[in-house]
């Protein structure tokens, strides 16, 4: 995941952020944040916005909506935080918390800031001085699943905090009702309207299965790899859209972004991550890895409502975002495919229903 300059449409008052810091963090914290840091902004992510903040003996990051962001849990500041505020007892793999800001006469609305966890984040390719043998990517690829399986191990109820995350029997058919409206709510006139899929979503939802705590946004490139060790997973990143449910429905979600080796073209272009490298697991292959270690039975009729789920969602957040792009609130130029994601998205969702 790179990092250089902030966008001027992302820019916010680093003075009015670094005197706020000093003065709500931790006295050891504190001494370490003299002066105003240098600024990066991550180029990955499409909803919330991600920044390095450095000073000479610290390295911070800092997360906060875009401008003119709509409502909802996906950019609500405060729910991202304390979930990852309370799962770090139980989950290794998550930041720090340094300090949280709900004060909108900072920079204009909320914003967190923790530790930044050093290491290597995969893009859509190796970072430069990074390779894997196909060996090493059977591993990361067994490492990544196995940390999504520990996730889902952990122990909700013994979490309030998590606990109340939870709001019972019905996530999946909540999930496809919710995703159906918010992708109607953001169509354009230029990419296909998806009745058909969400149609059969809704004709096929299959019963709960018992609920974990999911991700909801688990990819490779929001894993923090160890530095001396491309294989090892040190964190978990992008924690906005976690909740609690159908642990299925993650990685269902994970797999829509998972572009193999014998992908077409254009799922292999469209990819975030290299999961086509030599060496990596299949979509199928990681779907065995993971029911085999949580001791699941998934017939391929069920896992076919998953996988359609996850595309459909995919699409969705892609959706969202291009409407924004078309209406001008953003200008990232990285926004202006995603009109064909959706499109290409669609068709995928047609030939796994048939």
């Amino acid at each position: 995941m790179g990092a250089g300059a902030v966008r001027e449409e992302d820019a916010f008052d680093v003075t009015a952020v670094a005197e706020w810091l000093r003065t709500h963090v931790a006295d050891d914290l504190a001494e370490q944040m003299m002066g105003e840091p240098q600024v990066r902004q991550f180029d990955s992510g499409a909803s919330n916005l991600t920044y390095e903040l450095r000073w000479p003996e610290r390295a911070l990051v800092l997360r906060r909506p875009p401008h003119g962001a709509p409502g909802g849990s996906a950019h609500n500041m405060r729910r991202e935080h304390d979930l990852q505020a309370a799962l770090g007892p139980v989950f290794p793999h998550v930041p720090r918390m340094a300090a949280l800001c709900t004060d909108p006469a900072v920079i204009g609305g909320d914003f967190y800031v923790m530790d930044k966890l050093e290491g290597t984040i995969l893009g859509k390719d190796l970072p430069d001085g990074v390779s894997l043998t196909p060996e090493q990517a059977t591993a990361l690829c067994h490492n990544a699943v196995d940390t999504l399986v520990e996730l889902h191990d952990v122990d909700v109820s013994a979490v309030p905090a998590l606990t109340d995350l939870d709001r019972g029997d019905g996530y999946v058919h909540r999930q496809v009702s919710s995703w159906s409206k918010r992708f109607r709510a953001a169509a354009t006139d230029d990419v296909p309207d998806l009745e058909g899929v969400m149609a059969w979503l809704v004709e096929h939802e299959p019963a709960d299965r018992p609920h974990a705590l999911i991700h909801n946004d688990f990819r490779l490139d929001n894993l923090v790899l160890a530095q001396d060790d491309p294989t090892r997973v040190v964190g978990v990143l992008d924690w906005e859209l976690a909740t609690v449910g159908d642990p299925l429905m993650d990685l269902g979600g994970a797999l829509a972004y998972w572009a193999q080796a014998d992908d077409d073209e254009t799922r292999r272009a469209l990819r975030l991550q290299p999961t086509h490298l030599p060496g990596m697991l299949t979509r199928a292959e990681v779907v065995e890895r993971y029911c085999a270690a949580r001791g699941l039975a998934v017939s391929d009729q069920e896992w076919t409502f998953y996988e359609v789920f996850g595309l459909f969602r995919l699409a969705g957040i892609a959706q969202q975002i291009y409407q924004r792009y078309r209406g001008g609130a953003t200008t990232n130029p990285r926004f202006a495919v995603f009109g064909t994601m959706v499109t290409y998205l669609d068709s995928r969702c047609r030939a796994l229903i048939g």
